[in-house]
């Protein structure tokens, strides 16, 4: 399916010139080659987020099953001194 896009001048400008400043065969395909990108950036942030959102769950879990757990920093630390 093709479609038509419409950017303002200065935006189609700058594609241009980062399109030929990268090699690229056609502004098309860096465009494609953008959106390819852009998608695998947005993937890895969702992917990241569900980590995030797993860790705070088992934080949660953890909490509510042994309470508040004493920071263990200076413990780390007095045992490297030693």
């Amino acid at each position: 399916m093709r479609q038509t896009l419409t950017l303002s001048e200065s935006l189609y400008a700058r594609l241009q010139t980062a399109a030929q400043e990268d090699g690229a065969d056609s502004l098309e395909e860096f465009i494609r080659q953008l959106v390819e990108i852009w998608e695998s950036c947005r993937d890895e942030v969702r992917r990241r987020q569900e980590v995030v959102r797993r860790i705070d769950a088992l934080r949660a879990s953890l909490q509510a099953r042994y309470g508040d757990m004493a920071d263990s920093v200076a413990w780390i630390r007095e045992d490297r001194e030693r």
